[in-house]
């Protein structure tokens, strides 16, 4: 055991958008693929201070303005261990409180205070906090700025307003182009660049989308808008807060870099009494567009569309552009209905280096979902979907040109037929996925394919590695088109009577 825990290093980080006045996020690689009984141990300076299962770990009860030394043990069942990295962390100084109440903002679920809450946004000082006190409180469409704190107390609802006109169309990328949208509940300004952006607390964000989504598709003067939408911000965390129902994507960032969700509950499907919210269609939960060094650990993200899609930009536009999402890791999450974690299918900037490690999908469609359609162009490369179980038995959906399989990677996405020997001549707009290790996965499906590998005649899936699945599914696995497929451990049980 000892020698499986040392052929890797444990490296540590912290992740400098953590860094609060009280607290900081921990993470680190899992060893080996990690016996499951592997502990690890958290150290500040000599003194231990916690311990987890997990590979990330959040230490709270921090003093303002400090530095601190962290190191982590790997220890294994029969106790040897492994000793990481030390990393040294300032916490932020203490911030200065600003109350939206103080500037006249009313919590009755009934006053408009967009006004009083952007006013207090303008004068919060550098590193300060803006405050949403206990109470439900109604606004438009705000806008963030850098070195802030939206901090949402538990008890306190900062709600969309029903009124359409308390949402100015702009422009923003949505589904890979750049277009005319509806503002988000929370923004930044297209225009902008921005840093150091916290969106925290207890309490409950909750963008009204049923009733917003409704008058926006009918006016049809842009895009719907989301819950939040955060571009060109180098530093973005989400910590503790839920967020509800927004008109369609719910957690939107672009061309930011250095963004981490931390413990974090989206609902996009279902209010808190279980009803469904009425009309909002293309929800998903959280998509990181064309960003860098993103971090999603401990949430729980239950959406009506993929529970994060990861894209890059569409097609001609999207190569121009060419900023790519890379770097990616999902670990220790919860996924509920929706789609699970996707990537693409806009992703002709290309996306690279992503990690899903140690997640649930409870009815979801899919376990694993890339998908790169003809015209997108754009790389898929370096992907790992680890230690996944997934079941889905709702059979809300079905095969279709949409949803293929429980582990789904597919070239022919939104296409009807899937003509796997028909080439056509490569050009840009040809895309590529290669280098996808899938391992460690357990799928249970009422819908469509255990396992559904298409590649382009023109364009052959490459170097594409399944390692320990096992799946029980209506039909099992379909192959079209790969270069390079290794199986290792693969247990497929089909029940076409589902």
């Amino acid at each position: 055991m000892l020698e499986q825990l040392k052929q890797k290093k444990l490296i540590l980080e912290s992740l400098k958008e953590t860094w609060r006045d009280d607290s900081i996020l921990l993470i680190w690689n899992k060893l080996c693929d990690g016996p499951a009984d592997t502990r690890y141990e958290i150290y500040s300076k000599d003194q231990k201070i916690g311990e987890t299962f997990f590979t990330d770990f959040t230490v709270a009860q921090l003093e303002p303005d400090q530095n601190y030394i962290f190191h982590v043990i790997a220890v294994a069942a029969a106790g040897e261990s492994v000793t990481s990295n030390v990393v040294e962390v300032t916490t932020a100084q203490e911030p200065e409180d600003i109350d939206v109440s103080t500037y006249g903002a009313v919590g009755d679920g009934k006053s408009l205070n967009t006004l009083a809450i952007q006013k207090a946004i303008d004068d919060c000082p550098k590193l300060g906090r803006v405050i949403i006190p206990e109470g439900t409180f109604v606004s438009g469409a705000l806008y963030l700025k850098s070195n802030m704190t939206l901090y949402v107390k538990e008890g306190g609802r900062l709600l969309g307003s029903s009124n359409i006109k308390d949402f100015p169309v702009i422009k923003y990328r949505f589904e890979g182009l750049e277009t005319d949208c509806y503002a988000s509940l929370i923004n930044t300004i297209r225009d902008g660049s921005y840093e150091n952006i916290t969106i925290a607390g207890k309490g409950v964000i909750d963008a009204n989308g049923s009733i917003l989504r409704k008058q926006q598709t009918k006016l049809l003067q842009g895009k719907p808008g989301r819950a939040v939408c955060l571009i060109h911000v180098n530093g973005v965390y989400f910590k503790d807060i839920t967020i509800r129902q927004s008109p369609a994507w719910c957690v939107h960032t672009i061309y930011c870099s250095n963004v981490t969700l931390n413990q974090v509950s989206i609902h996009v499907k279902y209010d808190e009494e279980g009803k469904r919210y009425e009309g909002i269609e293309n929800g998903d939960g959280f998509d990181p567009d064309s960003c860098k060094n993103v971090y999603v650990v401990h949430s729980m993200i239950a959406s009506q569309d993929d529970s994060i899609a990861i894209k890059s930009g569409k097609d001609e536009e999207g190569r121009q552009v060419g900023i790519a999402c890379e770097n990616i890791r999902i670990s220790n999450c919860r996924f509920v209905e929706g789609f699970g974690v996707a990537v693409g299918s806009e992703m002709s900037g290309s996306v690279r280096n992503v990690l899903v490690q140690d997640c649930t999908c409870e009815n979801t469609y899919f376990a694993v979902s890339l998908k790169a359609p003809r015209g997108r162009g754009g790389i898929i490369e370096n992907i790992k979907y680890e230690n996944i179980t997934q079941y889905y038995h709702i059979k809300e959906f079905q095969d279709c040109r949409w949803f293929r399989g429980a582990i789904n990677i597919d070239m022919f996405y939104s296409h009807d037929k899937t003509v796997t020997d028909e080439k056509i001549p490569r050009t840009e707009g040809t895309p590529s996925i290669q280098n996808v290790l899938i391992k460690n996965i357990s799928v249970d499906t009422f819908a469509g394919n255990a396992i559904f590998l298409y590649g382009l005649p023109e364009q052959y899936l490459k170097n594409i590695t399944l390692d320990h699945i096992t799946a029980t599914a209506k039909n099992g696995m379909k192959v079209n088109n790969v270069n390079n497929l290794i199986m290792k451990d693969i247990m497929i049980h089909e029940e076409p009577n589902r």
